[in-house]
């Protein structure tokens, strides 16, 4: 009894060591991801190269403590995973000759950031599963250059999220597994825009700085195994509330104040499908729903008041669709096909979040090395659409507004 308690305790210890490298770790990486848009499905696991269907029911490694907790019940022992990559976004603006404020096409406001993340599942019992992922839900980074046509609106954002997801899951039976997290998110705003705008004479600049928050959320996981050869993973994230808190300072004039701004990360609804079609093939697929009009208006308060900017963002729809083949033993080779709903229209899409529907295509191949080790690679084409804007500061589409993910990962298992 004895030297299984301490085997126990041993165990435990080294997850915690594992937590905390990798914690710090990704906090030391300024801006995980470098994209147009908020969430993201590029989690740097192996469903990347099946642009993500059937995340929420595969359950073969690690990554499901991110995925769906409740598939951690279908690994045994202690798995890790650790995944590392980069992205690249290549976004330019193409302002409409009737465009009120005149300026140039803004550059490429995109450019490439590291992808990072690493999922962790303990093994408490044969029932019982624990869990913690580490990586980014949501990010954007544009840089604009200072006099294109739309410098009013934005010259340079950056939003980047941390999140450390802790999870426990249970076997209820052979069919029925449950299980749940605590979503704690770090996030990070700052953004610059000319001030003045037309009539008012003048060249000076807004600046947002290190305006921070850490907010909590939760997430509830299911896990139905319909047969030996089918499964279907259903979750639930609940909405998370960053309230930013920072600087804002007005050059040339030198004006400075305190402020708070709030974005609605929002509630989400996934499910997945995975089914063994024979030895060799398996087809994955996921449907989604994401609240996004809880994002109809941005709150902003000052020292001076407060006030709301409206957003008129809607709900999204998601659909995937994946195939996994087994060339060989072992190498598995994935390719997938993703959509997503646009969240806005032309009359309330800014140039800080270009977002219009989007397309994903991807590819991916995995090795088992051993049973104990195996690696893969995946590659991503995103096309986030024209996102055509037309409001009284700014007219015109995006001409380029895609994103390129490129991601490897390893995984261990310890026993």
């Amino acid at each position: 009894m004895t030297e299984r308690y301490s085997r126990i305790h041993a165990h435990m210890i080294f997850g915690c060591l594992v937590f905390l490298f990798f914690s710090f770790f990704l906090a030391s990486v300024p801006g995980t991801t470098w994209a147009g848009g908020l969430y993201l499905i590029e989690a740097n696991s192996p469903s990347m190269g099946v642009a993500g269907a059937g995340a929420e029911a595969v359950a073969t490694d690690a990554s499901t403590a991110w995925h769906n907790a409740a598939g951690m019940t279908l690994l045994q022992g202690r798995e890790l995973m650790v995944g590392a990559g980069l992205v690249y976004s290549t976004l330019k603006f193409d302002p409409d000759p009737s465009t009120p404020v005149p300026g140039g096409d803004g550059g490429d406001a995109g450019g490439a950031a590291p992808l990072l993340s690493a999922f962790y599942v303990h093994s408490l019992s044969e029932k019982w599963k624990l869990g913690i992922s580490l990586g980014s839900l949501s990010g954007a980074a544009l840089d604009y250059d200072d006099e294109w046509a739309g410098r009013f609106l934005v010259q340079e954002v950056e939003l980047v999220t941390i999140s450390a997801i802790p999870a426990l899951a249970y076997r209820v039976n052979d069919w029925l597994s449950v299980g749940g997290g605590v979503i704690v998110t770090y996030g990070k705003l700052e953004m610059t825009l000319a001030a003045l705008p037309p009539p008012a004479p003048g060249n000076g600049q807004v600046e947002i700085e290190d305006a921070d928050d850490v907010a909590v959320g939760f997430s509830l996981n299911t896990l139905f195994r319909l047969s030996d050869r089918a499964r279907l993973g259903i979750i639930y994230r609940s909405e998370i509330d960053v309230d930013f808190s920072g600087d804002v300072k007005i050059n040339p004039l030198g004006i400075q104040a305190g402020i708070d701004t709030t974005i609605d990360f929002p509630q989400t609804v996934r499910a997945g499908v995975y089914f063994d079609l024979s030895e060799k093939v398996a087809l994955l697929s996921s449907v989604a729903w994401e609240d996004w009009s809880s994002l109809e208006n941005q709150f902003i308060s000052t020292q001076r008041g407060s006030t709301q900017i409206p957003r008129g963002w809607d709900d999204t729809w998601h659909v995937s669709g994946g195939i996994h083949y087994r060339l060989f033993p072992d190498w598995l080779l994935q390719a997938g096909i993703a959509y997503d709903s646009s969240p806005v229209d032309a009359q309330d899409r800014t140039p800080d979040l270009p977002i219009d529907r989007q397309w994903r295509f991807s590819l991916g191949a995995q090795h088992d090395f051993s049973e104990r080790f195996s690696a893969g690679g995946q590659f991503v084409y995103a096309d986030y659409g024209d996102a055509e804007i037309q409001n009284n500061l700014l007219v015109g589409d995006y001409e380029r507004n895609s994103i390129y993910f490129f991601a490897c990962n390893l995984n261990w298992r310890f026993d």
